[in-house]
């Protein structure tokens, strides 16, 4: 792939790219980071790129990789020397209410809001097939691919991940709007 096929994929999928590093580690500065460094990996790795091959899913792949290692590399060394907890602020953008009335407008809002804390709260290995799968729009088998783990695996996650998701929710839910 040359450098003006990357600056393309870029243009492309950099917004994605970003919302999805955005998702993963619930901090907006650490979603700079992680994505500055995605395309960094992806200019060290330009020969490697295959722009017929799905681009996106390899730099979502680099992403993947980029944030194991680096909460990996943060738990070994609190291991060794206690530091300063990991930044997992919860930034978020809520979307525009699609409701007239004011008071939907805040149940919506409130409803995305523990939508998003409950998938946050979802062990890494449920996270990011949930996240591919429903925010990148991605098959099974990309998601298999960019995980390095079998297409069966990732429904099998996927089905996890839901029935976790809607049992924490319908508690969370009932309590909240009744």
């Amino acid at each position: 792939m040359t450098k003006t096929e990357l600056e393309a994929c870029i243009q492309a999928y950099g917004t994605d790219l970003f919302s999805f590093c955005r998702h993963i580690t619930n901090s907006m500065q650490e979603a700079e980071d992680l994505y500055q460094d995605t395309f960094l990996t992806a200019i060290e790795k330009t020969a490697k790129i295959d722009g017929k091959n799905n681009p996106k899913s390899y730099l979502l792949s680099i992403a993947v990789r980029l944030w194991k290692n680096k909460k990996r590399k943060f738990a070994w060394r609190a291991r060794i020397a206690a530091a300063h907890s990991f930044s997992e602020n919860q930034n978020e953008t809520d979307p525009d209410p699609l409701h007239p009335s004011l008071e939907e407008q805040v149940i919506q809002k409130e409803e995305v809001r523990l939508v998003r804390q409950a998938v946050a709260r979802l062990p890494k290995r449920l996270k990011f097939p949930v996240l591919l799968y429903y925010m990148e729009d991605m098959s099974t088998a990309e998601i298999a691919a960019i995980l390095k783990i079998p297409a069966g695996t990732v429904k099998s996650r996927l089905y996890q991940a839901r029935n976790a998701l809607k049992k924490e929710l319908e508690v969370i839910l009932d309590e909240k709007f009744r």
